[in-house]
């Protein structure tokens, strides 16, 4: 294809895919309230039936602003629709990239969008999880005395950033795997780091989590940990698939294969009849020969 036609493949993919989304975001936005009262549901709102629950430490959520309600529906209608229309952008950036890879490159595309949307998802349920126990904890920070009036905007961003870093830390072992099987790094090595895995991978989730309490952490640490290893014994069960394959798979570009140089026994010499005697060629002229000779 031409660069233009490549273009215009990429204009209709992309108006597609806005397509998919706006039509998400107006379905989302019909049921505003439900998501609204879905994304609230985790904080300890002060009323009349909770009011002593959390010993004076609970959230007054207000809208300061007139315009704020209606960018709170907006921006709730929007997230829903991109995460609502994953399936057909993703279809969309495949069916764009696809032609241009191999047959081997698709089959590992295609396991790791399978795979990929799930982890994702996996992540987001953890934060939703722990959201409840992280919004507590930063609220207790608040004095007696005082109550923390909460914009819902700035909490829809704090939940957002959780959502986002959940959900990409559960496609880092997917990622050590699509690297296994692209040949860049063995299991064993996986495996010989597993120490700074597990340190890197506790360290992550203590920044990660906005709260200072140790649940919170494990919540996101632990499942980390059972994927990583997850994705160690993979990359071993695919590298013992390629060593049955191709004994050499696992030498370096620069060390030498091994080489049989066992004595093997050769068997007799044939013998094969002329099927008639050879014609005895004729004299050569000695001017003929002589130059024969100077081109030799």
């Amino acid at each position: 294809m031409a660069l233009a036609d490549h273009l215009r493949e990429l204009r209709n993919r992309v108006v597609k895919s806005v397509l998919a989304i706006v039509v998400f975001t107006i379905i989302a936005g019909v049921y505003h309230k439900q998501l609204e009262h879905f994304l609230l549901e985790p904080l300890p709102q002060c009323d009349k039936a909770n009011a002593g629950q959390y010993h004076g430490r609970c959230a007054q959520v207000s809208n300061i602003g007139l315009t704020a309600g209606f960018n709170w529906m907006l921006k709730v209608a929007l997230t829903a629709g991109v995460v609502a229309a994953v399936p057909i952008w993703l279809y969309q950036v495949w069916a764009f990239v696809a032609p241009g890879l191999h047959k081997h490159e698709r089959k590992y595309t295609v396991v790791f969008m399978i795979c990929g949307a799930p982890l994702f998802l996996a992540g987001v349920g953890c934060a939703f999880l722990v959201m409840p126990t992280t919004v507590e904890v930063l609220i207790s920070f608040t004095p007696n005395t005082t109550t923390p009036i909460l914009p819902p905007e700035d909490y829809f961003d704090i939940a957002t950033r959780m959502v986002l870093v959940f959900g990409l830390a559960f496609e880092f072992p997917l990622l050590l795997v699509m690297l296994n099987m692209v040949g860049m790094v063995t299991g064993k090595r996986l495996l010989g780091w597993w120490r700074g895995m597990v340190m890197g991978i506790t360290v992550f989730a203590a920044f990660a989590t906005p709260s200072a309490d140790p649940v919170s952490m494990l919540v996101l640490a632990a499942p980390i940990w059972a994927l990583y290893f997850t994705a160690v014994a993979v990359a071993l069960l695919n590298d013992r698939r390629k060593a049955r394959r191709n004994p050499d798979a696992e030498l370096d570009d620069e060390e030498a294969s091994h080489l049989d140089l066992s004595v093997q026994p050769v068997a007799g010499a044939e013998a094969v009849e002329a099927s008639s005697a050879p014609v005895a060629s004729a004299p050569v002229a000695a001017a003929r020969r002589e130059h024969m000779d100077d081109i030799t």
